[in-house]
């Protein structure tokens, strides 16, 4: 198949019958009026865990949200544009059940994809914005995903804004094959021409960035902030010990532990991320190290 036939297959409508199993899913059952703090087993009522951003309050663990409820979080009220939500999934090498799987995804995650994406304004500021959701198949990136991120940035380009890329991802996505490796591609040339237009790219990586994600735009920010105790590397920690044959460090490929290493600039804390976001907006526009030849 070529790829402008597999392109015009992936922004298509969707014509997947939804199976019996799958209509089982209608059950909103698995929403809970609470939730155990994975880090200190505390119970948490929902409404104040959401009232605090999805933050423990007894230990500060982050709790993972999906790309829309961070974008509510970072964006002023009712000023999200979305881009590239006609883009929806395909499945371009005919891999067995995953029609399936993403619809189960779609009701289990109640996301239509692991990237939202668009723009808006921020303090009043214009942005464009890019957010992964885990809970979509473990925000693995697929061709919707890199789509969806490259007319995100190209709209940042064409309306002269920067971008904020907030990541949560497994990696590529093995049910697309050499189409989904090939977003690692297509993203990074986005961010490369980002720079060359002089366009800033915050990224946000929060738990967890790993895989093809990690290996392409997620690193490639001018200003890469974390979320604490942020899962963030390539080859998970398991794979590595069982590669090696050796322990890892403690907190290894953590986000505290990339900030000591250079990889990563400035964890941040989900409260104060709109704020620092607006900072670095506000400091890129007065010009501060930029190259004016």
């Amino acid at each position: 198949m070529g790829f402008g036939r597999f392109l015009k297959k992936v922004v298509a409508p969707k014509s997947v019958e939804r199976s019996a199993v799958m209509a089982k899913l209608d059950d909103r059952s698995f929403f809970r009026a609470k939730h155990e703090c994975p880090a200190c087993s505390v119970h948490i009522e929902e409404q104040e865990l959401s009232a605090n951003l999805f933050v423990c309050p007894q230990c500060g663990y982050h709790f993972r949200i999906t790309g829309p409820e961070r974008i509510k979080m970072l964006l002023d009220p009712n000023s999200f544009v979305p881009v590239g939500q006609e883009v929806l999934p395909a499945n371009p090498i005919e891999f067995p059940e995953y029609a399936d799987k993403i619809l189960f995804a779609e009701d289990k995650s109640r996301v239509d994809e692991a990237v939202s994406a668009g723009y808006g304004m921020i303090a009043s500021r214009p942005v464009a914005i890019a957010a992964m959701s885990f809970q979509f198949l473990g925000g693995s990136m697929g061709s919707v995903v890199g789509e969806r991120i490259a007319r995100c940035l190209t709209v940042a380009m064409e309306k002269k804004m920067p971008a904020v890329l907030c990541t949560a991802s497994g990696g590529a996505r093995m049910q697309e094959g050499i189409f989904s490796l090939m977003q690692m591609a297509k993203t990074s040339h986005l961010l490369a021409l980002m720079a060359r237009e002089q366009l800033p790219v915050f990224l946000v990586l929060t738990d967890p960035t790993t895989g093809g994600v990690t290996a392409s735009f997620a690193m490639l920010g001018d200003v890469i902030l974390a979320e604490p105790n942020a899962l963030i590397g390539f080859a998970g920690p398991r794979v590595i010990e069982g590669t090696i044959k050796q322990k890892l460090p403690e907190g290894f490929q953590r986000s505290e532990f990339l900030v000591e290493k250079g990889f990563v600039d400035c964890v941040v804390e989900r409260k104060s991320l709109r704020d620092t976001l607006i900072y670095l907006i506000d400091t890129h526009q007065k010009g501060y190290g930029r190259n004016k030849s």
